[in-house]
């Protein structure tokens, strides 16, 4: 005779659910029943998954939308603050915006531009305005002076970010650091196909630069001269001559660079 399973009143409910209309079970309506209930939980779980991806799916892409909005507002705001300071900065010195033009070497509408925040900063701008105004490149950056007088430590990918709308990004290595004879930084160039084809564009700075190549490949311009620099190679030069690098050979570029001013009160 089969052993049978009977379930008490008080779990009927228990049993219309996973047993329909059954409260006495033999073993084998037993296991008929689990392996019928599991085929189902099965595919309930899968149903679940496939619509919670679906689901899902959308609302990871609106996320990774919003975040991606969000960095470029902060980009878009840093960069109004530091428009902001240039422009305080040149009125307490009583300099002109066309004074300014020349110093940073550019035309009046675009250091007007600049100081509105409308155009893309580079380097050499922000170096030579720093210069103007007397103050560390990473006031201009960040609004506060650097402290420290006897040394500095930047851990790796720990650098200050000088991320522009476009093109190069800038890690800078002693930006704790006041009275800096020299700028170093670890700068990225991003490979761009239609830059290859284009002339480069050049700018100048008094002091010199020094450029050491730790991934990729770097076309650098001074004045009429080519040089294309490989991982390990490394150039020095008279940065008042007009110098120019793009990324070249298909990939990214990541360089030290060192930017030595002649007169470096902060800059």
């Amino acid at each position: 005779m089969t052993a049978g399973i009977t379930l008490e009143p008080g779990n009927q409910r228990f049993s219309r659910l996973i047993f329909p209309a059954k409260t006495a079970l033999t073993v084998e309506d037993l296991f008929e029943s689990v392996n019928e209930w599991f085929r189902r939980w099965v595919a309930g779980a899968i149903w679940v998954v496939t619509r919670e991806y679906c689901i899902a799916r959308p609302i990871f892409m609106g996320w990774a939308f919003f975040i991606f909005m969000q960095r470029g507002l902060i980009m878009e705001t840093k960069i109004m603050e530091i428009a902001q300071r240039i422009r305080e900065l040149r009125m307490i010195l009583e300099m002109s915006e066309q004074e300014m033009a020349d110093i940073t070497d550019v035309s009046l509408e675009e250091y007007r531009e600049y100081e509105a925040g409308k155009k893309d900063y580079s380097f050499t701008f922000l170096y030579e305005c720093a210069r103007a105004f007397g103050v560390d490149i990473v006031e201009l950056l960040t609004g506060e002076n650097p402290k420290l007088s006897f040394y500095t430590v930047v851990r790796a990918g720990k650098g200050l970010p000088i991320r522009r709308r476009q093109s190069f990004t800038y890690q800078h290595l002693a930006y704790r650091l006041k009275d800096k004879l020299a700028e170093p930084f670890v700068v990225t160039a991003p490979y761009n196909e239609h830059e290859q084809n284009t002339p480069i564009h050049l700018s100048h700075h008094e002091g010199q630069e020094f450029d050491f190549i730790l991934k990729g490949s770097l076309k650098v311009q001074i004045d009429d001269h080519i040089e294309v620099l490989g991982e390990g190679d490394a150039i020095y030069y008279d940065s008042g001559h007009g110098h120019g690098m793009i990324a070249t050979g298909g990939a990214e570029c990541v360089f030290l660079a060192v930017v030595i001013g002649e007169q470096n009160t902060g800059a």
